[in-house]
């Protein structure tokens, strides 16, 4: 995953993108693979982590949507998919694409490459494009897996993307992936998942000349933070590991 925000909008100069995305991308309706794919997902989230949802009623039917979800497990990725019905794009590490066959996987289940180097601005920009064609965003805004009960520093990617689009963010606890498939393991196991969705957060209306604050971003990142940590708490103790 990664922070892919730009300089510019760390440092607080707005965020002009300039250019950012590739133009020979851009979000599809699901196809048949796509579709395939997410059905034999659902099973086997029902049926092999017993995954449990709450809150979704909440999530938007329609419209631009960023879901922020807590990260401790690669199952993450997959378990996130039961907290709504609409097509799902990925923002995944680019390392996935050094094996043809996952990164051809990946991508049929809505992922696209970041690198996590440094800001990746074609990333960034096909994030933009999903949220502007009204499509829903999966983004960890912990960049990577982490480990343990506590939530820390989040990159500002999430707000900053739902400060220039008006997308609201939706904050994710997961608990029970890290048992089920925790960093470096290679098998995952059969355990109970359950996944706690919170309100949306929307982010303030954008200045008439589209700057984005950094204050704001910074503001939005905490309070974007403070809900992870909440549903992640709910979430865990759900799962019977608080």
């Amino acid at each position: 995953m990664g922070d892919p925000t730009p300089d510019s909008a760390r440092n607080g100069a707005g965020g002009h993108l300039g250019s950012p995305g590739d133009r020979s991308w851009s979000p599809r309706d699901p196809s048949a693979t796509y579709r395939c794919l997410r059905s034999l997902t659902h099973a086997i989230n029902r049926v092999y982590w017993r995954v449990e949802t709450e809150g979704t009623e909440g999530i938007p039917a329609s419209g631009p949507v960023i879901i922020a979800p807590v990260h401790r497990s690669f199952m993450d990725f997959f378990v996130a998919s039961e907290l709504t019905r609409r097509k799902l794009y990925y923002m995944a590490k680019d390392d996935l694409w050094s094996s043809p066959t996952l990164g051809r996987l990946v991508e049929s289940l809505g992922a696209f490459p970041v690198n996590r180097a440094g800001a990746d601005r074609v990333a960034l920009g096909r994030a933009q494009q999903v949220l502007e064609a009204g499509q829903v965003l999966v983004l960890f805004p912990e960049g990577t897996r982490r480990e343990g009960p506590l939530v820390e520093d989040l990159h500002e990617g999430a707000a900053f993307l739902a400060s220039r689009t008006g997308a609201p963010i939706v904050p994710v606890g997961i608990g029970g992936t890290e048992g089920a498939m925790p960093k470096g393991s290679r098998l995952p196991k059969p355990v109970k998942v359950v996944v706690v969705a919170g309100e949306p957060i929307y982010p303030p209306v954008r200045t008439p000349g589209g700057h984005v604050p950094r204050r704001q971003v910074r503001e939005l990142t905490a309070e974007l933070r403070d809900e992870i940590q909440r549903l992640f708490d709910l979430a865990r103790h759900a799962a019977g590991l608080a």
